[in-house]
């Protein structure tokens, strides 16, 4: 084999080799990808029910106006809409990791009892204690459970947006 053939031939081998490399990586990404907390669209949510520790439920329920109502306590009109949207955007968040809730003792991450409940049409989201990694929270979906940014944790609409900071 002439030494041109010799070249062309470990160049097309290293491409190849490359090219295997580069599938094996967009294919293990692939399989890290962790996704939203549920599979609901936030835009579509109709009804929330948040319960924080030591207060009653507090429930809502978008009008076809687009505005939402409080439905309990002292029903009427929420005067800022947008912290419900944030509420409901919750349901989008991005999990940084999932594991399965048998991997836990619920108690040691806050989740007996929850440091909030939130139900999204119905799609329960149980949030505990802050992870000792970062500024992460577990919260339980069903039978996992995920750790997702602390600024995902639900507060009460009713808190005023310069309480939070």
């Amino acid at each position: 084999m002439k030494r041109a053939q010799r070249g062309k031939l470990f160049l097309v081998l290293g491409v190849l080799v490359l090219l295997g490399v580069a599938g094996w990586q967009l294919q293990r990404d692939a399989s890290r990808e962790t996704g939203p907390l549920t599979t609901l669209d936030p835009a579509t949510i109709t009804q929330i029910s948040l319960t924080l520790p030591g207060a009653t439920p507090l429930d809502y329920r978008k009008h076809d106006d687009g505005h939402w109502w409080r439905t309990n306590g002292t029903p009427g009109r929420v005067a800022n809409d947008d912290r419900l949207d944030d509420l409901a955007g919750i349901a989008a968040a991005h999990v940084l990791s999932w594991r399965p809730a048998s991997d836990f003792d619920p108690a040691k991450i806050g989740l007996l009892p929850p440091r909030a409940v939130l139900l999204l049409d119905g799609q329960k989201l149980e949030f505990g204690e802050s992870s000792v990694t970062g500024p992460q929270h577990y919260v339980r979906v069903g039978d996992r459970v995920a750790l997702v940014s602390s600024r995902y944790m639900p507060r009460s609409p009713a808190v005023a947006v310069t309480e939070l900071h």
